[in-house]
C-alpha cells in the first residue's frame, strides 16, 4: 500500500510539472529562425500556438489603423506571429525610417571598430579632419565618435544643420545630452576610414548579410533609410539576437552590449542611439528636462527602441524574445514628437494585452 501511495504522489508530482511548463511561459521553448536571405519564405506561428489572446487581436488592430498606421508586424523567435498592413501599403512598399535608421548608424559604426577601421574612444576629427565645427581646436578635439553614438557632443541642438558653421558650442563635449543631427557625422566618419562610400560599405557589412531591402536618401539635413516592412524586423531579429544572424556574427556582443545600455550618466535612458525602456529616469528631445521613471511604463523593463518621428518604431523584447515594428504616418497629429510618444504608451496596452 505504501509503494502505490508512492506511486501515485509521483504521478501528481509530473503532472503538475507538465501542467505548470504549459501555462507559465507564454514565449514557447523553440529554436530562434532566421528567414533566407533572399525570396519571401517566412515561417510563422500562431495566437493559438503560443497561448495568447486571440480576442486581443482585433482591438489592436483596430487601433493601429485608426492611429494612422501602414504596418505592424509581430516576431516571436524570429517567426511571424502578426503581419498587416493598412491605408494601401504592402510588404513590398518602401516606408522612411526616419530617425529609428540612428540605430543603422550605430550598428555600422560597431562593425567598423570590430574591423579595426575606427575606434570610438577616438576623436571625430582624427577620421574627418579638423574644422568639421565651428568650435575651437581645444573644444573640437573633446568630441568622440562615442559623444555622436550617446548624443553628448555638447553642440548646440537648435538646428539641423550639420555644416561648420551651424555646429556651435553649448558645453564640452560628455557635459550635457542634447538629441542632435550631428550623429550622421558617423557616416561620414566610416565612410573615410573605410574608403568606400557610406551607402557601400553599409550595403556589404549589414544591409545584404542579412536578406535587407531599401537605401538611404538624402532628405534636407538628413540621411535617412527607406525599406520594407519586413527588412525593419530582419534588422530587429539581429538585435534581439545580440548582433548574430543564424551562426554569422555581424556585429560583436561586446559593442551590442554596450549599444543597448544606459551610455553616459546623464539620460540614462539612452545607449548608442538606442532607447532603453525600464530605467529610473530619461530625457526627451528638445528638452533638458529629467523625467522620472520609465519610458514606457506598459511595455517591457528590458525593452530596447528605435523611436523615430512620425512613429516609426522598433521595439525589441529579449525576455519575451520578440520583435515589434510598426511603420505609417504620426499617430497623433495633433502633437507631433521626433521620439516618444503617447501613442508608445497606449499601443503597449494593447500588445500587452495579447499575452497577459
Amino acid at each position: 500500500m505504501t509503494k502505490t501511495f508512492f506511486k501515485i504522489l509521483i504521478l501528481l508530482f509530473f503532472v503538475s510539472c507538465s501542467k505548470d511548463d504549459n501555462t507559465s511561459d507564454t514565449t514557447p521553448t523553440q529554436t530562434m529562425y532566421f528567414p533566407p536571405a533572399s525570396g519571401t519564405t517566412w515561417e510563422t506561428t500562431s495566437i493559438s500556438d503560443l497561448k495568447w489572446n486571440q480576442n486581443a487581436v482585433q482591438p489592436l488592430l483596430d487601433y493601429l489603423e485608426l492611429k494612422h498606421s501602414k504596418s505592424f508586424i509581430v516576431l516571436v523567435n524570429g517567426r511571424i506571429v502578426l503581419e498587416n498592413y493598412f491605408n494601401g501599403h504592402s510588404a513590398t512598399t518602401n516606408w522612411y525610417w526616419a530617425s529609428a535608421g540612428k540605430t543603422l548608424t550605430s550598428t555600422v559604426t560597431g562593425i567598423a571598430q570590430q574591423e579595426g577601421l575606427i575606434n570610438i574612444n577616438n576623436k571625430v576629427s582624427d577620421y574627418i579632419g579638423q574644422g568639421w565645427t565651428s568650435e575651437t581646436i581645444a573644444q573640437e578635439n573633446l568630441i568622440t565618435c562615442k559623444n555622436l553614438l550617446n548624443m553628448t557632443s555638447g553642440l548646440d541642438e537648435s538646428t539641423d544643420a550639420v555644416d561648420p558653421a551651424s555646429l556651435n558650442y553649448k558645453a564640452n563635449a560628455g557635459t550635457r545630452w542634447a538629441y542632435h543631427n550631428v550623429y550622421v557625422k558617423l557616416q561620414d566618419v566610416v565612410a573615410q576610414a573605410s574608403k568606400q562610400t557610406w551607402q557601400n560599405y553599409f550595403n556589404a557589412k549589414l544591409r545584404d548579410k542579412i536578406g535587407m531591402n531599401g537605401t538611404w536618401v538624402q532628405i534636407d539635413n538628413n540621411s535617412v533609410y527607406a525599406s520594407t516592412s519586413r527588412s525593419m524586423a530582419r534588422f530587429g531579429l539581429l538585435m534581439l539576437n545580440k548582433g548574430k544572424w543564424d551562426n554569422t556574427t555581424i556585429l560583436n556582443e561586446a559593442f551590442f552590449n554596450e549599444a543597448t545600455t544606459t551610455s553616459q550618466n546623464i539620460n540614462l535612458g539612452y545607449g548608442y542611439l538606442w532607447w532603453l525602456n525600464g530605467k529610473a529616469s530619461y530625457h526627451l528631445p528638445q528638452s533638458q528636462l529629467q523625467f522620472n521613471g520609465s519610458l514606457i511604463p506598459t511595455g517591457p523593463n528590458d525593452m530596447f527602441m528605435a523611436l523615430g518621428k512620425n512613429d516609426q518604431k522598433i521595439y525589441v523584447i529579449p525576455s519575451k524574445k520578440m520583435v515589434v515594428i510598426r511603420m505609417g504616418d504620426v499617430a497623433n497629429p495633433e502633437n507631433p514628437t521626433f521620439a516618444l510618444s503617447g501613442f508608445d504608451e497606449e499601443l503597449w496596452t494593447k500588445i500587452s494585452a495579447l499575452y497577459q
